[in-house]
């Protein structure tokens, strides 16, 4: 009788445990993990100065990490501020020219006055009036050409600041300033060697954050929903290790399943692509696979 309720026993717990195992043997969704890189380009031609970054390296955004040559930017520069100097001072002289004719003009319009006053006292004349409102007259179109004579000056001096401006934002890009926090992946570039616009220095990412896209089916839709908490879980020797997750993004469309899944009989399946956001302890990497297990938070 013991024997018997030991067998059952066995049974029993066998049974719980096959039945334990098919419901959670198998995760919910596959794929890997992914950061969004960031490949910085050079903004300027000329020799690298300086370019002090390794790969691996974590820098923090605004940190100075090289220097381009900016000597020709710089000689360029002194010879425009010049050039604007030079002419700046025919301006000058054509300013003093104005106001040597307004000062004219203030004398002859205080005379004017005087004039018109002893005209209605009939101590004037006509022909008195008549004079100054010429010379009036006078002076006003010297002035005037005298303007029109500044207005190139003014426009030439207007079109040296512009290039100036141009060559101080040349001289600020040849600066390279790190955008983002992040850890160097790839170095393309060496100390000295010569760069041009465009020209890829190296590339950036943020790790501290990772996403783990996996795919999952049609029927799987209705379970997970954005901003739900999740469970990631990657290899760790004869062991699972776990990670809190949030699912960030559905796709709103479906697609056939990537190459990377192993069965050619689920590769063939339409599913949904998902990102999960995964804070990272520093064991989670580029590409490594991991699995997404839905209400399964430990």
């Amino acid at each position: 009788m013991k024997i018997t309720k030991l067998i059952l026993g066995i049974l029993l717990i066998a049974s719980t445990l096959i039945s334990c195992n098919n419901n959670n043997d198998k995760a919910d969704g596959y794929g890997n993990f992914e950061a969004t890189e960031t490949t910085i380009s050079a903004e300027s031609n000329g020799k690298l100065l300086q370019f002090s970054i390794e790969e691996g390296q974590t820098i923090q955004k605004g940190t100075v990490v090289g220097l381009i040559d900016t000597i020709q930017l710089a000689l360029k520069k002194e010879q425009l501020v010049a050039s604007k100097n030079s002419i700046s001072s025919k301006s000058k002289n054509v300013l003093s020219q104005i106001n040597v004719l307004k000062a004219q003009l203030k004398t002859a319009e205080i005379s004017k006055t005087r004039i018109e006053n002893l005209l209605k006292s009939n101590a004037g004349t006509q022909k008195q009036l008549d004079d100054i409102n010429g010379q009036v007259n006078v002076i006003n179109q010297q002035i005037k050409s005298v303007e029109t004579q500044n207005a190139p000056i003014l426009n030439e001096i207007k079109s040296i600041n512009a290039q100036i401006s141009q060559l101080e934002d040349q001289l600020q890009k040849s600066i390279i300033i790190n955008p983002v926090n992040g850890t160097v992946l790839v170095k393309y570039a060496e100390p000295y060697e010569i760069t041009s616009f465009g020209k890829p220095l190296y590339k950036i990412a943020d790790l501290n954050t990772m996403e783990l896209r996996v795919y999952v089916s049609e029927t799987q839709l209705a379970s997970i929903k954005i901003g739900q908490n999740v469970t990631v879980k990657i290899d760790n020797g004869d062991t699972m290790k776990s990670y809190k997750g949030i699912i960030t993004w559905i796709a709103s469309e479906a697609e056939f399943t990537p190459k990377i899944i192993q069965t050619k009989e689920e590769r063939v399946n339409l599913v949904y692509a998902v990102k999960v956001t995964v804070k990272n302890d520093g064991g989670l990497k580029i590409g490594m696979p991991a699995e997404m297990w839905i209400n399964n938070i430990q």
